[in-house]
């Protein structure tokens, strides 16, 4: 058995370093429309669970194939602005549904019996293919509503046998009234509702469809239509702008897929609250609010990339509610505005929030390339800068509470991802404020050097036998956020901070360890990793853990989303990870640097093993553009297109920095 362990230890790193090729024992297999697909053979029992999400609801659906090959389903409905007592962050109506809906059929007078699902496709929905007694065959479709607060089930029958069958297809409606005393609104309906009524004598060959809808209501609110069609259409739309949008294109179907499905994760979790179109973590427990570091920091600079409406008004309503909070005594802006925007929650202290704001606002407002915006951004960022600035301890470093991980895991009085996050925030104003006008830019940038040198004087450190650094001051364990330089351009130390990174004492199955010999992996360090590693030139490293990560995450048993930690919660698909995930490709991957409302720098890193790679329809700076990389005699072929006219081909050397200004 050691001997055993050995081997597999040893192939694990081989195929990490690009050495072999081993093909992974997926679940899943990707399709030709570009969904996956979990074909069942022996390999059952099997659960797993996703979340899907439209502007009134979320559905997290429990589901597998049990040891008979019969489908499971419980359905987790969350209505973010249903909210409940007392209104605090986790306070959104949730409630689970076990309706049976095949279990309510009859064929030929009997209920159908003896389910085996056939396979079972996520592609923006879920599809399940099952067969039954009789020659019978059902397809289920589920999907949230996009714009209504109602989660939706369509079901398609189909005689598959040689002898007509006679279907007989009842109506079903539950109502539950909930508790007033609970409710902010009082009591809340919730309806479910089978909208069969159907009999018929179904031919060999022939099909009949019904539905199912699951539904919460304020008392006093209207009902709307029940249309199946016209929600799977809406629903449809909507995840086919998401894929037309940003499209990667490389030779590897992997990633591809990845990243097509982080974008939808990514843009479909917001929700339309009476404070505006907030973006929501999701997963039973955080909507209808928003966090410094999840939106401010994570999600929001993706968006303008993405060119979905929705989610740039979300990012603008975010950076709106935190502006909220500026003070003349340059008090804390609180971590969360929970609660559609009426409460906050600053449980954790200062954590950096003001950091995390001022990076996201200004790399967001570069990117969205809309001069009007930025002004309005203008005083938040500036003031958040100022707050960092007033914090700096006697090292010339930003002081905190915490981080992130509000406690978790010590960070000291001082963390390096507050200071790096601020360093970034101070170039990223320097960009924005030439662009505005605005005359303290010297001030910004002197203050970007100090703080450069201040960063590796107070956090750089051999720790556990890496010439890295530590976390805070003292730490003496490697910590995954040493990855944070990376992504803010500082490569002082990277080479000892990748083999940190990747060493034994961190790199898990899983990705990082919060800390080394702990059990504790959260993706969002993973994900800054890959990006930064990717930055700082290290390409082919980046490039192996990549897929390695991708093909867990999107093939493997818990799919098709990156998660946000584990032991804690249960490996939940929070949205705004799969940002992270586009950002590995938008800024690691490609290079790409807003330095101005319409202009940016990139430097596109290119694997070996890839004669090409691109990236279309590209909605950021103003425009929507192209980029194709290819590889030509030793050199890098770079075009830009705009309307499919090349606004740049040029060659350049591997690692070259491209400016571009439109």
């Amino acid at each position: 058995m050691t001997n055993l362990k050995n081997l597999f230890t040893l192939l694990f790193c081989l195929l990490l370093a690009g050495s072999v090729s081993i093909q992974a024992n997926n679940r899943w297999n990707i399709n030709a429309k570009g969904g996956i697909t979990w074909h069942i053979t022996e390999n059952i029992p099997h659960e797993d669970h996703i979340e899907m999400s439209g502007l009134k609801v979320s559905s997290v659906y429990r589901y597998g194939v049990n040891s008979s090959g019969a489908f499971i389903l419980n359905r987790s409905l969350v209505w973010p602005m249903l909210r409940t007592i007392p209104n605090n962050t986790h306070a959104s109506l949730m409630r689970r549904f076990a309706w049976d809906i095949p279990g309510m059929i009859e064929v030929n007078g009997k209920s159908i019996t003896n389910e085996k699902v056939k396979e079972i496709t996520l592609n923006g929905t879920m599809e399940v293919y099952s067969q039954f007694d009789n020659g019978i065959e059902l397809k289920r479709i589920l999907f949230p509503s996009t714009t209504q607060a109602m989660t939706c089930e369509k079901y398609i029958l189909t005689n598959k046998g040689s002898n007509p069958l006679s279907v007989e297809i009842p109506s079903a409606r539950s109502i539950i009234q909930t508790d007033a005393s609970k409710g902010v609104d009082g009591s809340y309906r919730l309806i479910s509702t089978l909208k069969g009524e159907k009999a018929k004598q179904l031919q060999p060959g022939e099909s009949l469809s019904f539905s199912a809808f699951f539904a919460g209501y304020k008392n006093g609110e209207n009902e709307p239509v029940l249309d199946i069609d016209k929600e799977l259409d809406a629903r449809k739309e909507l995840v086919s702008e998401f894929w037309s949008k940003l499209v990667l294109e490389t030779p590897n179907p992997v990633i591809n897929t990845m990243f097509a499905f982080a974008k939808i994760r990514g843009a479909e979790s917001i929700y339309q609250t009476k404070g505006g179109l907030m973006h929501g973590p999701g997963e039973e427990s955080f909507y209808a609010a928003i966090w410094a570091n999840d939106q401010a920091e994570y999600i929001n600079p993706f968006f303008p990339f993405l060119g979905y409406a929705i989610g740039n008004e979300s990012a603008l309503c975010s950076y709106e509610h935190f502006a909220r909070f500026m003070n003349p005594e340059y008090k804390p802006i609180p971590s969360s505005i929970i609660a559609e925007g009426i409460d906050i929650w600053n449980g954790a202290g200062d954590r950096g929030d003001g950091a995390m704001i001022a990076y996201g606002a200004s790399r967001y407002a570069l990117a969205l390339g809309d001069k009007q915006i930025a002004e309005k951004l203008w005083p938040l960022i500036e003031w958040t800068l100022e707050y960092c600035h007033r914090n700096l301890n006697d090292k010339g470093v930003v002081a905190s509470d915490s981080d992130e991980l509000e406690g978790r895991f010590p960070a000291g009085k001082a963390n390096l991802c507050t200071s790096s996050l601020y360093y970034d925030a101070l170039n990223s104003a320097v960009y924005l404020g030439k662009e505005l006008g605005k005359s303290n830019m010297a001030k910004y940038t002197k203050e970007a050097k100090e703080l450069r040198k201040n960063i590796d004087h107070y956090f750089g450190a051999t720790v556990e036998g890496f010439d890295s650094y530590q976390y805070y001051k003292g730490n003496d364990v490697l910590r995954s956020w040493i990855c944070i330089p990376l992504t803010v351009g500082i490569y002082d130390r990277k080479q000892a901070t990748i083999n940190a990174l990747f060493s034994p004492r961190l790199w898990t199955k899983n990705g990082l360890l919060t800390q080394a010999g702990s059990e504790t992996f959260w993706d969002r360090s993973t994900l800054y990793a890959l990006r930064g590693v990717f930055a700082c030139g290290e390409t082919e490293k980046a490039i192996a853990y990549l897929k390695f990560y991708s093909n867990q995450r999107l093939l493997s048993e818990h799919v098709p989303y990156a998660i946000e930690a584990w032991p804690e919660g249960n490996q939940r698909h929070l949205s705004a990870e799969s940002g992270l995930y586009c950002r590995i490709i938008t800024e690691g991957m490609f290079g790409i640097r807003p330095t101005g409302l319409h202009a940016f720098d990139f430097t596109p890193r290119l694997p070996q093993e890839w004669d090409n790679m691109s990236l279309k329809n590209i909605c950021a700076f103003g425009n929507k553009f192209d980029i194709k990389v290819k590889r030509v005699n030793g050199k890098l072929q770079v075009i830009i297109q705009v309307d499919g006219k090349n606004i740049l081909n040029k060659k350049v050397k591997e690692g070259e920095k491209i400016s571009v200004r439109f």
